[in-house]
């Protein structure tokens, strides 16, 4: 009886650490997934994609210093700039220095004048409800072909196209969509196009 007991004893796991080399590579291998989908991602959205701090007032009241901005990188490989655009892009004093941030206000072709309080557009006024106040100075600009005229939006506290002429379409890095941070500033940003006023 005891030998029988004993051969039908439940023979005990097998010794050793066979499992953990197999468990370590599947840990080793998820991981660099993880890693390799991540920089994908990461070098993806960058393509696409950019995130901007502002770090002036030339742009109040629509965009605050401190405020984050994402920028569509494709917008004018796909489109072309359009009046009202909220643009990113390398100023001509200086574009290899910080990108500035503007409103589209001339296309190629316009002319813009500058002139009691007032911008118009070859000849039309433009509906502007977002400045924060009336341009002080008087100038006339015509927008030359692969140019673009572009205004802060507080028009007398802004380094712009009525300091240093227009910028080329081809500096132009993006356009400002979506204000994401601070929370309480949060808004999508262009739904405000300036436009000819009517007669």
């Amino acid at each position: 009886m005891l030998d029988n007991f004993r051969s039908e004893a439940i023979p005990e796991p097998p010794q050793g650490d066979s499992e953990e080399p197999g468990g370590l590579r599947r840990f080793l291998l998820d991981l660099l997934e993880t890693i390799l989908l991540a920089a994908v991602l990461f070098i993806g959205i960058n393509a696409i994609s950019a995130r901007i701090r502002i770090e002036s007032i030339s742009m109040q009241p629509t965009l605050y210093e401190g405020d984050f901005v994402i920028v569509n990188k494709l917008a004018y490989k796909l489109g072309t700039p359009s009046r009202g655009d909220i643009i990113i892009f390398h100023a001509p004093p200086d574009p290899t220095g910080e990108p500035y941030i503007k409103r589209v206000i001339g296309l190629p072709g316009d002319t813009v004048e500058i002139k009691g309080g007032k911008v118009y557009i070859n000849g039309e006024p433009l509906r502007e409800p977002y400045i924060k106040a009336a341009p002080n100075y008087q100038e006339t600009y015509h927008v030359p072909a692969g140019m673009l005229f572009v205004l802060g939006d507080n028009r007398n506290n802004s380094s712009d196209s009525h300091s240093w002429g227009p910028v080329p379409i081809q500096n132009v890095i993006g356009k400002a969509e979506v204000v994401y941070l601070p929370f309480n500033h949060w808004q999508v940003l262009n739904e405000h196009v300036a436009a000819a006023a009517g007669p």
